[in-house]
């Protein structure tokens, strides 16, 4: 595989998200991420974003990147050669989640963001590891770093995020759908409904991962990205 690959990180995370992913493969691969900071409407941010990337491009997304990156295919299918998903939905809010933002918003908004943020990073889902507190610590310094004024950025695009299942059989090269057996917010089984209409392998499942498998398990997802690449 020649072309770049595109790491796009989860809501209330940067690249640190994928730092031993990109470590491991930025010596045989070209390698860049993109930040999500100001995606504040999903279809914008893919189109900004596709004026400016190479021709050909693999992507990586988890959960809003990974919405991201179907947006992507969406926009321009021929463009994205591979494509893999860590925890990510195709759904969009239901009426009731996106309601539920809204306290949440106001309440980042009022002074009260690090007590969000040590919620949210600590109900996501986590494997039964040792390193969950250290995966858990990382994860709020990434969320306190980026602030409140990203997470209501991020929140008002996850509210009006559309149905990106049209998109599915779109894709044309390899995919892999990965995820953490933990994960709270994306569980196996609605992965497992993805790969079926996308007529695609099985998801890999990670037995000891949550929602953040690739600083969980980051070996085994540095691996399972080589095995992606080579296909």
């Amino acid at each position: 595989m020649r072309e770049p690959i595109l790491f796009l990180p989860d809501a209330m995370t940067d690249l640190r998200l994928f730092e031993p992913q990109i470590a491991a493969l930025s010596g045989q691969y070209a390698v860049m991420s993109a930040p999500l900071s100001t995606c504040d409407r999903i279809e914008n941010f893919a189109s900004d974003l596709l004026s400016v990337l190479p021709p050909r491009i693999a992507v990586v997304g988890q959960g809003l990147g990974g919405t991201v990156a179907l947006e992507l295919v969406r926009r321009a299918p021929n463009r994205v050669t591979r494509l893999a998903l860590v925890g990510t939905s195709f759904q969009p809010d239901t009426p009731a989640e996106a309601t539920a933002r809204e306290p949440q918003m106001v309440a980042a908004s009022a002074g009260r963001f690090e007590e969000i943020a040590r919620g949210f990073v600590g109900q996501a889902g986590y494997g039964p590891g040792a390193e969950r507190v250290a995966v858990q610590a990382a994860l709020l310094r990434m969320a306190l770093d980026l602030g409140p004024s990203v997470f209501r950025t991020q929140s008002r695009a996850l509210q009006k995020r559309r149905d990106q299942q049209p998109v599915l059989r779109q894709i044309a090269g390899p995919v892999l759908l990965l995820g953490g057996r933990h994960d709270k917010l994306c569980p196996p089984k609605r992965l497992e409904f993805m790969a079926e209409l996308m007529d695609s392998d099985p998801p890999e499942i990670l037995e000891q991962s949550g929602r953040y498998p690739s600083l969980e398990e980051p070996q085994a997802v540095t691996e399972a990205l080589r095995g992606w690449l080579a296909r």
